[in-house]
């Protein structure tokens, strides 16, 4: 009876080593929509300049206002490298000769002989790329005008779906003039590319392989 109870209970460990956790969703987007502006005053005496437009001299269809949107373009790409190697030798040794007693060596020879040795080895290396373009929303124009930007992109296919979102700060003088800004110039980014189904539980280890694989296991 007990021989059939552990055999049931290691066929559950297995089983449930292969299984994975959910994947989860990363958090929604702050969609509180961007403040209101106040409709925009219309130029006087023939005068060219529009208060509370943009800040070209020039019309344009950059962003510049709470609730525009400007194209991110993301070129992402981080590499990392890390080497180290150590080698420590001593060796030492004592001798003690023969004593003399009353005239007469004794054959009483001594020595002591002790080697050590140590050698480690180890390196470490980690890329990343994440290339592609996402739309965002001008949330908030700060007093020095930067523009605060926020967005997200949700792709649903048939094996389930892709996500990928964005936050920071952007200058207005890093827009081009297709409305187009690059990932690198944004202060505080914060980008998220995600994925939740069944392609992305099958890249996932179980419970029972990440606790052989944690820091807890003495092996």
């Amino acid at each position: 009876m007990r021989t059939a109870l552990y055999c049931g209970l290691l066929t559950l460990l297995a089983t449930a080593g292969c299984a994975t956790a959910p994947s989860v969703a990363p958090p929604p987007v702050d969609d509180v929509p961007p403040v209101a502006m106040a409709p925009k005053p219309k130029g006087s005496a023939g005068g060219v300049f529009v208060g509370g437009s943009s800040w070209s001299m020039t019309a344009d269809g950059r962003a510049f206002q709470p609730g525009d949107v400007l194209t991110v373009i993301l070129q992402e790409t981080t590499q990392a490298s890390k080497k180290a190697d150590t080698s420590i030798g001593k060796d030492s040794g004592v001798s003690i000769k023969a004593p003399v007693l009353a005239g007469k060596t004794l054959k009483a020879d001594v020595g002591v002989d002790a080697t050590r040795e140590f050698s480690g080895s180890a390196s470490s290396t980690q890329q990343n790329t994440l290339q592609g373009a996402i739309t965002v929303v001008v949330h908030e124009v700060l007093p020095n005008g930067l523009l605060r930007v926020n967005g997200q992109k949700v792709l649903s296919l048939n094996q389930g779906e892709e996500f990928i979102r964005l936050s920071g700060y952007v200058r207005s003088t890093d827009v081009d003039n297709d409305n187009r800004v690059s990932s690198q110039r944004i202060a505080n980014a914060r980008i998220t590319y995600a994925g939740q189904g069944a392609l992305a539980d099958a890249n996932n280890a179980g419970w029972l392989t990440r606790l052989f694989f944690s820091p807890v296991m003495p092996f």
